[in-house]
């Protein structure tokens, strides 16, 4: 297969391409040369901001491919562009393209609605908002393939965790709170439910997905499990080996912390559970890790990068993720004197 990624330097992106070349395929990456990315030699690498449209004309336009997998739409978000002017470049020129959309397209009226499953109503809060430019976009691929048969295939993940995330505030920070004891700040009583699958599993299912011959014109949610806050806290303190120190947070409080204090998917405005029955009518792939198994495969990753020994905070510039251990810790104390 010749596959093109639409950006591969990070996170799922450069697992998507490692996952590709182990199965044998012909890759190339399309990004726009910004972010360091140790990419194998025989990986093509074409240099191209996906919001010009004259860049990725000069790119693309005399190019055909087996699959593209589009793993770089927030930047479209970011960028204020559309996604059009890519789908005219592809089609007729691509035998499969999945793009990467997110539950965030889901209505997030939806919330504490369970299970979420693709029939649902979308996100109408427009192309200015992440979860709205992904609604919109899927929107645009649908049409496409109503009217022109364009060969989309959208996967919507839930929350995604594993070796190489550039969201900190999940996993990472969790592991530090573990391994240093701190207090694991916990709100709503850890009933808080989310989805969560590993990133090469992800991967696998959207390479599946170019063979399912159902695929094309469909929305499938991808992920492994759905638990509660309380779950997923011990569940990484079983990898870490450790117990955590839980502090519930009175819902009292809430309102008055500005920092952040705990991951963001502990927050009510996530609490929802995906539904993978259609994805798992349309391919035979089944996930391989198991919420504890990969997590404590990310744990390994996670200390053989040296961040166990880590004195100071991470930050992605584009998810902005991280954590405030300081003011954790004052809350923590306060909670403690309340």
């Amino acid at each position: 297969m010749n596959a093109l990624v639409l950006g591969g330097s990070v996170f799922v992106g450069r697992h998507l391409v490692d996952a590709l070349l182990r199965d044998g395929h012909d890759v190339a990456v399309l990004n726009r040369g910004l972010t360091a990315a140790d990419l194998p030699a025989e990986v093509e690498r074409i240099v191209a901001d996906r919001t010009d449209r004259e860049q990725m004309h000069d790119a693309l336009a005399d190019r055909s491919w087996d699959a593209v997998f589009d793993v770089s739409g927030f930047v479209m978000a970011a960028g204020g562009s559309d996604i059009e002017g890519l789908l005219d470049l592809l089609d007729g020129n691509v035998g499969r393209y999945v793009f990467v959309s997110s539950v965030m397209a889901y209505d997030q009226s939806l919330v504490g609605r369970f299970p979420w499953t693709e029939d649902m109503p979308t996100n109408a809060d427009g192309n200015a908002t992440y979860g709205g430019f992904k609604a919109a976009s899927e929107s645009a691929m649908i049409a496409r393939h109503a009217a022109k048969g364009f060969p989309a295939t959208i996967v919507r993940p839930a929350a995604i965790y594993g070796p190489d995330n550039n969201i900190f505030d999940m996993e990472a920070a969790m592991f530090l709170r573990l391994l240093q004891h701190r207090p694991v700040l916990v709100p709503h009583g850890g009933l808080v439910v989310g989805s969560y699958g590993h990133v090469d599993d992800l991967c696998a299912a959207m390479v599946a997905l170019v063979d399912a011959p159902s695929a094309p014109g469909q929305v499938f949610n991808v992920s492994t499990e759905s638990v509660d806050t309380n779950t997923y806290v011990r569940t990484l303190a079983t990898v870490v080996g450790v117990e955590p120190n839980v502090v519930y947070v009175p819902d009292a409080m809430l309102p008055t912390i500005a920092s952040p204090v705990f991951g963001h998917l502990f927050k009510v405005r996530h609490h929802a559970m995906v539904s993978t029955a259609k994805l798992e009518a349309a391919i035979a792939v089944r996930p391989r890790y198991s919420l504890l198994e990969g997590h404590a495969h990310t744990y390994e990753w996670f200390t053989a990068q040296g961040w166990s020994e880590l004195d100071h905070p991470l930050v992605d510039p584009v998810w902005k993720a991280s954590w405030d251990f300081a003011a954790e810790a004052e809350l923590a104390e306060r909670i403690a004197h309340a």
